[in-house]
This record gives C-alpha cells, sequence and structure tokens, in this order.
C-alpha cells in the first residue's frame, strides 16, 4: 500500500515512516547490527535425526557439507563424493599443467632475467654506482686523507634575499645575560650573618676549565700541521703493555666475560669458545683464572687439538709437558700436540724419544718423519728414511732424501722404487739424471731424461714447456751444478709446444730471459739448440758470440765464431769479429790466417780489404799495409773511395805528399761525386803541402 504523496511545502515526518526490509541501523557508520529475542520468536526444540535425517542435515547448515578435500563448498558438486577416478583426473590435469609449464620455463626464465638486468641497469644501486670510487680509495694515502678540506655546509637552501636588522632593547639583552649564567646562594647557616650570601657564576667556572683542557691539548699537538706527538710506531706497541684501568676498560671486559659464559654454558663442546675466554682472561691479567677455564675446556673438549696447545701454552714449561701429556692420551693422532710436546723437550735426546713415540702412533705423518730424520745421524737418518718411505710412499721428498745418503748402486734401486711409487713426479727422473752425471755417464743423462719426457706423457702428465725449462734452470744452480742435466732438458723441451715459423723469434727470446736470470749455461744451450736448427742465420751466431764474450772463455768464443764463419762464410762481420777476438787477444799471425781465409771467401768485400789494411797499420806494417791498399785499388769491385782514402792517409803519415796529392787526384778522378766528403776530411786533417789551394779540389 503507497502512501499518498505528501503536500507541497509540507515536512515529512522520517520517524514515523516504516524501515525498508533488511533495514541495519547504522550500517553505513560500520554497525554490524544485532538480534534479539523478539526477531526470532519463542523457543522451542528442534527435530532430532540421525544419519539420512532430512531435517538433521537442515538444522547442522554448511557445516555438515564441509569436506577434507573440498572445503566448505556449497555449490553444485557440494553434495558428490570425490572418489579414484576424480583423483586421476586431477593427476592427468596436474601432469598436463606441469608439461606446459616445462615447455614455456627456459623462456619464461630468461625474459625475468632479462627484465631483471635490464631493470637494474636501468635502477642501479648507490653502492654499485660508486663501487669502483670505493675500491679506488684504498690507493689513497694518509697525507691525501688528511688533505682533504672539511665539506661544511654546501646545501641549497633558499636565503633571504634581504635580512633586516634592529638593534635589540637593552632590557632584552640583560634578560638574555641573566638567562645564561647560573647564581648559586651558599649559606653558612649561624656563621653566616643573616642577608649575606655568596655568589658563584657556574657557567664561568665551565668556560675555565674548557680553557685549561684546551691549553693542555694544545701542548700535545702540533699547532701548525695539526699531527700529534705520539709516535705512530710504537703507539699499538704501547697500548698492548697498558694495563687495564679506565672503567670503560673494565666495562668491555665484564661484558665480553659475560658473552664468552655464555658460550661456553650454552654450547661446552666449542673450542674457540673456551679459548677467546681464556685468553681474554689473560689480558685482563688474571693468569690464574685464564688456567681455569682453560683445564675446564679440556675436559669439556678433550678431542680439539687446539684447546690443549692452547692449555700448554698459558702453563709454565714443566706443567705444560703434564698438560700436552694428557692432550696426547686423549687424540694420539694429533701430530701438533706431539710436535709441541718434542719441542719443549731441552736435550735432542729426549726430542727423539719423544718423536719416535709419535711415529708409533702416527706413522704416516711426514712432518714427524722430517723432524725426526733432522735430529738424527747420517746411519739413523738412512734407517728412519726407509722405514719412512714404507710408510709415506707417495711422499717424493723422503725418496729423494734417502737416495741422496745412499750409494750409487743403492741409490739407482731406491730411484727405481720411487718411479714405480709416484709414476707421474718428474723430479725423480731429474734426480736419476743429475745421479748419473755425478757418476760420469754423459749418454745415460740423455737417455733418462728422454725416457722421463715418453714416461711422463704416457701416465697422462702434461709436459709444462716452462716449468721443465725452470728445472734446467734449476739444475745449473744446484750444488754441484748438473750441467749435463740441463743441456739434456733444454734439448728434450725447448721445442715442446712451439710452432714451427715462431721457433727462432721464441728460442732466442729465451735465451735472453734465461741469461737476464743469471743462468748462461741454460741460455747457452737454448742457443746451441737454435743453431742446431738455424745453422744459417747469421744473427743467431752473433747473439751466441755475445753471450760467449759476456760471460764465456776465449777459447770458447774463437771455437764458436769458427762454427759460424764454417756455416756462414759470407757474413763478413763474423770473420770481422773471428779476426778481431784473434788480434785482441795478441795472436797477429792467427787474425792475418783468418783475413786470408775471408778473402777467399768474399774477395769483393770493401770491410775485409780495410781490416786486413788497419791490422798491418795498426801494427807498424806501413808497406804490407801498402801492399794490401794496391792490391784493393787494382780489384774492379773493391776499389771504392774509402779504399782511396786510407791510402792518402798513410801516404800521408809516412811524409810523402806527392803521392799523397796523386792518390786523391786518381781519387777523384774516379768519384767525382765523393769530392765533398774529401775535402771535409782534407781539410780536418793538417797538411804540410803549401800548395793545397792550387790542387784540383778547389
Amino acid at each position: 500500500m503507497m502512501r499518498p504523496p505528501a503536500a507541497p511545502g509540507s515536512k515529512t515526518d522520517y520517524n514515523a515512516l516504516r524501515a525498508p526490509a533488511n533495514y541495519v541501523p547504522g550500517l553505513g557508520r560500520g554497525a554490524t547490527g544485532f538480534t534479539t529475542r523478539s526477531d526470532i520468536g519463542p523457543a522451542r526444540a528442534g527435530p532430532v535425526g540421525g544419519d539420512g535425517d532430512e531435517g538433521g542435515a537442515a538444522a547442522g547448515g554448511d557445516d555438515d557439507k564441509f569436506d577434507e578435500f573440498m572445503g566448505s563448498d556449497a555449490g553444485m558438486f557440494a553434495g558428490g563424493t570425490y572418489d579414484e577416478d576424480d583423483k586421476e583426473a586431477d593427476r592427468v590435469w596436474d601432469s598436463i599443467d606441469n608439461f606446459m609449464d616445462e615447455r614455456r620455463r627456459e623462456r619464461r626464465e630468461r625474459l625475468m632475467k632479462e627484465q631483471l638486468e635490464k631493470m637494474r641497469a636501468d635502477n642501479p644501486k648507490i653502492t654499485e654506482q660508486f663501487a669502483d670510487l670505493k675500491r679506488d680509495l684504498a690507493q689513497v694515502s694518509s697525507e691525501e686523507w688528511e688533505g682533504i678540506p672539511d665539506v661544511g655546509d654546501r646545501t641549497i637552501k633558499k636565503r633571504p634575499r634581504f635580512a633586516t636588522f634592529a638593534p635589540a632593547p637593552d632590557s632584552l639583552l640583560s634578560k638574555a645575560a641573566a638567562a645564561t649564567q647560573l647564581e648559586a646562594s651558599i649559606q653558612d647557616g649561624l656563621a653566616t650573618p643573616a642577608g649575606s650570601t655568596t655568589n658563584s657564576d657556574l657557567t664561568a667556572i665551565g668556560e675555565g676549565q674548557r680553557t685549561v683542557i684546551a691549553l693542555k691539548l694544545d701542548r700535545m699537538a702540533d699547532s701548525v700541521s695539526g699531527q700529534t706527538v705520539i709516535d705512530p710506531k710504537g703507539y699499538l706497541t704501547d697500548l698492548g703493555n697498558m694495563g687495564i684501568s679506565s672503567s670503560s676498560e673494565i666495562s668491555d671486559i665484564k661484558k665480553a666475560r659475560l658473552l664468552l659464559k655464555s658460550v661456553t654454558t650454552t654450547n661446552p663442546h666449542h673450542g674457540p669458545g673456551w679459548i677467546a675466554a681464556a685468553r681474554l682472561e689473560e689480558r685482563a691479567g688474571k693468569q690464574q683464572a685464564a688456567r681455569t677455564i682453560i683445564t675446564e675446556g679440556c675436559e669439556k673438549c678433550p678431542t680439539n687439538e687446539d684447546v690443549w696447545l692452547e692449555a700448554a701454552r698459558l702453563q709454565p714449561a714443566d706443567m705444560a709437558k703434564a698438560v700436552l701429556a694428557r692432550g696426547v692420551a686423549n687424540i694420539p693422532t694429533s701430530y701438533k700436540l706431539w710436535m709441541a710436546a718434542a719441542r719443549l723437550e731441552k736435550d735432542e735426546v729426549a726430542m727423539q724419544r719423544v718423536l719416535r713415540r709419535a711415529l708409533e702412533r702416527i706413522p704416516g705423518s711426514v712432518r714427524l718423519w722430517k723432524a725426526a730424520v733432522e735430529l738424527a745421524s747420517e746411519d739413523d737418518a738412512r734407517v728412519l728414511l726407509s722405514r719412512a718411505v714404507e710408510c709415506c710412499p707417495t711422499h717424493v721428498e723422503l725418496w729423494l732424501a734417502l737416495a741422496r745418503l745412499e750409494s750409487y748402486d743403492n741409490a739407482k734401486k731406491v730411484l727405481n722404487k720411487a718411479r714405480q711409487a709416484v709414476p707421474t713426479d718428474p723430479s725423480i727422473w731429474i734426480t736419476a739424471a743429475k745421479l748419473e752425471e755425478a757418476q760420469g755417464n754423459v749418454d745415460m743423462v740423455h737417455k733418462i731424461i728422454s725416457r722421463a719426457i715418453k714416461s711422463l706423457q704416457s701416465h697422462g702428465v702434461v709436459i709444462s714447456r716452462e716449468a721443465w725449462l725452470k728445472e734446467a734452470e734449476g739444475s745449473e744452480r744446484a750444488q754441484p751444478p748438473a750441467i749435463l742435466t740441463c743441456r739434456a732438458i733444454v734439448k728434450e723441451v725447448v721445442g715442446l709446444g712451439v710452432e714451427e715459423e715462431d721457433r727462432r723469434r721464441t728460442w732466442m727470446g729465451d735465451a735472453e730471459e734465461v741469461a737476464r736470470r743469471g743462468s748462461i749455461e741454460t741460455a747457452r744451450a737454448i742457443y746451441g739448440a737454435t743453431l742446431a736448427a738455424f745453422p744459417g742465420k747469421p744473427a743467431v751466431w752473433r747473439a751466441a758470440a755475445a753471450l760467449e764474450k759476456q760471460h764465456g772463455s776465449r777459447g770458447e768464443l774463437d771455437e764458436l765464431l769458427k762454427r759460424a764463419v764454417s756455416y756462414c762464410p759470407q757474413a763478413e762481420v763474423l770473420w770481422l769479429m773471428a779476426a778481431k777476438e784473434k788480434w785482441l787477444a795478441g795472436d797477429v799471425p792467427g787474425a792475418r790466417a783468418i783475413l786470408a781465409e775471408a778473402f777467399a771467401a768474399n774477395p769483393d768485400s770493401e770491410d775485409v780489404w780495410l781490416a786486413a789494411f788497419k791490422l798491418e797499420f795498426e801494427n807498424d806494417e806501413p808497406e804490407r799495409a801498402r801492399a794490401i791498399l794496391a792490391k784493393a785499388r787494382d780489384s774492379p769491385t773493391a776499389s771504392t773511395a774509402r779504399v782511396w782514402m786510407k791510402s792518402a792517409i798513410v801516404e800521408r803519415e809516412a811524409g810523402n805528399n806527392a803521392a799523397q796529392r796523386q792518390l786523391l787526384d786518381e781519387g777523384l778522378r774516379r768519384f767525382p761525386s765523393k769530392w765533398c766528403e774529401t775535402l771535409e776530411r782534407w781539410s780536418a786533417v793538417r797538411m804540410t803541402v803549401s800548395h793545397l789551394p792550387h790542387c784540383s779540389l778547389v
């Protein structure tokens, strides 16, 4: 039934209107409403039904429809049962979903990775932007750090363009002065007359104290450079020797003690906690407390060797032996405890006894064997090493030490056994080569090194050319030097891994490098291999000759140059080097013989003719020098401007001006383009010919 519309201008009484259906007062403001007894009617008992009772199902509501798999689903499938067919269907769909997910997983992950990298590139973190600058801070020196100015206030702030100030009145200034001062009135009871007080300005007292402290600090610092007068090198040492006196240090010790107490209580089998607690007490000066703590730690952690070592360190020497004895009883396989116990002994016999007992418990410890061998005599060391190689057959150093103590025949047997035990170690082969070299078996040295390369390669060992060249240098520096072993190693490995076209350049570079390191025999061996591969290269012969001249003997240099001119007869510089070395050695006839052979090999060489002339001229043989130059002038190929000039110089030295002028005129006639050079040389020498301006040079 609809209400009639209200008359125009009349007011509607909303309180008299009926509320809409399902209206809840205050619902728009967040109220939830409530239900009263009058809304639901009088109480009455509902029907009680069993299984399949429709009334009971209706009374139970949605709670009866709850399923472990479906939940409180009140939809169209809520009443159904979840049977094996449904499970099989779900498994099929799950497998399909997994298959589809695997098909697109790589692409999806790649896209996600690209998007993530792009996002990080577009929006890098502050730490990533300044990572390179932070790394560069490690290069900043302390002087540069001190020279960095203070930042100050560099922010951009809006400051008033025009600031106006007005003078403050006197009353305001007096109030401000009174506010910064604190007056204290002290009355002395009966001794002070009534009304009389003693005023003291506490602010002034504080200012005075700060001034005194500032003066003291200024005296301890350099007022110009700002650097303190405290020694920076001994500062940390002084701190380590200082005792704990300040309250802050005591407080830190207490805090650390409580923390470590918690660590040792919650985890008593943690050895580092006990060690840290003991060292804390030691730092605090409580040595006995530190020993007590570490003793308790030994009881809690009997299998921790570091705890036992710390306990032995904190105890005196006599007590430390007892501590280590308990330690090795709990950890008989700890070589550190046995070594520490041996170091506590002052007598070598006692140390040997401790080490031998340790080897009975730990026969596989190489360090214990080495320590025992170092203390033993030669015979005892041989016996110990024989037992050591049985217990540690894979340790090459023990095999080599035993081989050095044995005779030649026994050493060969030892090295053969070592090679069988450790077939991949090259040092065994090199030691065998040195052994043969020491016995004078030259051929065996090369055979052993060659077999070593083949055997190691057959066992899968990568032959490193650089490593073997270093072994060659080590053989050269050995005492006594193993020169043959060095040369054999170089011969076998110098060409490994080097391309055919790079051999000469690489080998000469290697020779120069090892020569700079002082390995002359290794460099000589490398040059020998290079000359064997490139006998017709004069540059290689010259480099080898330079090495022999600087580090070798004169005989070796002469022999090398003799071989050089036999392989390179057209290399004039090699002939001249050989003749010069003979001349410098005082063997003038030998130099003449070499130059004669050079004439036969290079009859048209100007340098050879002039070298022969110089040899005779410098040895005061002017007639022989004239004869050589005359033959050179008569030769159609050797007659050069230099030959004619040298001829004129010989005549000048002899004082024969007419012959000198004749030679110069003839030389200018044959070589008209050389008149400038000739004129310069002529004017540079003092001439005694009076009619020089009338010669044909002018």
